[in-house]
């Protein structure tokens, strides 16, 4: 089978391109399926939470608030099972025309092959091949066929080998369609399953909210008692980080005045900004350095409110401002620092548990509704190190609100959380 140039390098470029696009589809496959052990492994720890706490009784708004978040980890599981679904199925149709391909490439290499072999054995005998030889007018000619003879052998054995491994490439392409038609057919099974459990906690839901509508107003006001308790809490904590930022601006600018350094600048930082020394600095660059690396304030958990103003499941006039995420955890879990820092603060306000702040150079991180606190303000601290235990409600909730503030001369802000911890 002989090809011309541009066919050749058309057929080589195909190949190529064919290379390359299983590869990309290998690799977003793999990043569906680890996103889909996440979500099963999130599901499998909010089934245990709900385990633990079954003989305690819960209010309605914790049960809707558990039901909505059942819907949407199992309205994530079925999207990224689907997603699966369908690049196998491209991946699939992708082997099939290889396989097609590769078919009439080995049929044509066969037929090329079988002409070769009729030709060889009209022509195999010795005497054939000295006849061959010797009929050469010159010494010149008998060494060129002599050549010929060669190079036609040497090209039957090629021709050989290359119907050999296309022959072994079809049968592995095979093997690995039918693997993938498998992988098809279970995440297509495990949708249909994980679509029936959506729709049992879909029912529950409407039916929950329904009797809810009933008496709507006061679970409103339950809602807006809630976050008035929350946003007290984060005005507190806003205060504490001012006047940790005055605090250092103070010491900064005592230390310019005892050096001799003032300047006008330096007087302008105390006043707008934040003057970090320079370790700070340091801490707060290692920060930023690692972010989307750090682990989680907690061992284990779900994080059942994220970051953002989001509707409240109960009523959806209403909104819930929240500055960080709520982690649902186990009972008597301990609070662990993300990052290495000094204590800014240990803040207690009335009706409401403790909550810590921490110090990392321009960034803070918080962590809200103790039961028990480890460290005092000025206590400094490692990353991982425990600093104090999640209170448990009545109801059997141990919920930690884990917060990140940046301060910055021109905008400073909450950052979210899961921008900075891994796989949250």
């Amino acid at each position: 089978m002989k090809f011309s140039k541009p066919t050749y390098f058309s057929l080589i470029t195909l190949l190529l391109l064919c290379i390359l696009n299983t590869n990309a589809q290998s690799k977003k496959q793999q990043e569906l399926e680890e996103r889909r052990q996440e979500i099963l492994k999130e599901i499998n720890q909010y089934n245990q939470l709900i385990s633990s706490n079954k003989k305690k009784e819960k209010s309605i708004v914790t049960v809707v608030e558990d039901l909505n978040y059942k819907v949407k980890v199992r309205q994530n599981l079925i999207k990224v099972t689907n997603d699966q679904a369908n690049l196998l199925s491209r991946e699939i149709n992708t082997n099939q025309k290889e396989i097609s391909h590769l078919r009439d490439q080995l049929k044509d290499l066969k037929e090329d092959y079988a002409a070769m072999v009729v030709k060889s054995y009209k022509s195999k005998s010795e005497q054939s091949r000295v006849m061959f030889l010797l009929s050469s007018e010159n010494f010149k000619q008998a060494y060129k066929r002599l050549q010929y003879i060669r190079q036609y052998t040497k090209y039957q054995e090629q021709q050989g080998e290359e119907i050999k491994n296309k022959t072994q490439k079809l049968q592995e392409l095979n093997t690995s369609l039918l693997q993938q038609k498998k992988d098809k057919d279970r995440l297509i099974q495990e949708n249909r399953v994980a679509k029936a459990k959506l729709e049992e906690d879909m029912k529950e839901h409407q039916a929950l909210v329904a009797s809810i509508k009933k008496d709507l107003s006061k679970y409103t006001s339950q809602i807006k008692t809630k976050q008035q308790e929350v946003d007290k809490i984060d005005r507190e904590i806003e205060r504490l980080i001012r006047e940790a930022i005055a605090e250092a601006n103070r010491k900064a600018l005592a230390e310019a005045n005892k050096n001799g350094n003032t300047t006008t600048k330096e007087t302008k930082a105390s006043s707008s900004g934040f003057a970090l020394t320079p370790e700070a600095k340091i801490l707060a660059a290692n920060f930023e350095s690692n972010k989307g690396k750090f682990s989680w304030p907690v061992e284990k958990g779900i994080v059942k409110t994220r970051f953002g103003t989001q509707p409240s499941p109960i009523d959806p006039s209403l909104t819930i401002k929240s500055n960080g995420v709520r982690i649902a955890t186990e009972e008597g879990s301990k609070v662990r620092v993300v990052f290495e820092g000094t204590v800014s603060a240990v803040i207690a306000i009335k009706n409401s548990n403790p909550a810590v702040l921490i110090e990392h150079g321009n960034y803070f991180t918080v962590y809200k509704n103790l039961s028990k606190v480890y460290v005092k303000k000025g206590d400094k601290v490692s990353t991982k190190q425990v600093i104090g235990e999640v209170f448990t409600s009545s109801n059997g909730e141990t919920i930690l609100s884990f917060s990140i503030y940046k301060v910055d001369s021109k905008n400073s802000e909450y950052q979210d959380p899961s921008g900075w911890i891994y796989k949250m």
